[in-house]
């Protein structure tokens, strides 16, 4: 008796992932064995990176406080110190974002800790 396979089933498999990796390089598109092998890694580099991200994003915000804290005569650290004891809780996301955006609102606040 032949041996029973459900062909529709892994085919259907093989032709998602496949998809997945359309507009990869070379073989790594359309060759079976390497598509699927590249594409895990991707999920490795994906799940990596969401942390990764949040790191940078902390890094960027500090570069840009403190760029804007010197233009007030203040490092980053003298300025965050200042805050904490003025006791106003602000995170770096948006004081980063009002030192861009809006320096008037960001000179307020730097004039409010000094």
């Amino acid at each position: 008796m032949p041996r029973s396979v459900n062909h529709v089933a892994s085919k259907a498999k093989r032709t998602r992932i496949l998809k997945l990796t359309k507009g990869y390089y070379g073989a790594r598109k359309n060759v079976w064995t390497v598509a699927k092998n590249t594409w895990e890694k991707g999920l490795t580099y994906a799940y990596r990176d969401r942390k990764n991200k949040k790191r940078t994003f902390r890094a960027l915000w500090i570069q840009r406080i403190n760029a804007a804290a010197r233009l007030e005569g203040l490092s980053y650290s003298q300025l965050m110190g200042l805050l904490h004891k003025a006791g106003i809780e602000i995170n770096r996301k948006v004081l980063a974002d009002l030192a861009v955006n809006n320096p008037d609102a960001f000179k307020a606040i730097v004039d409010k800790v000094k």
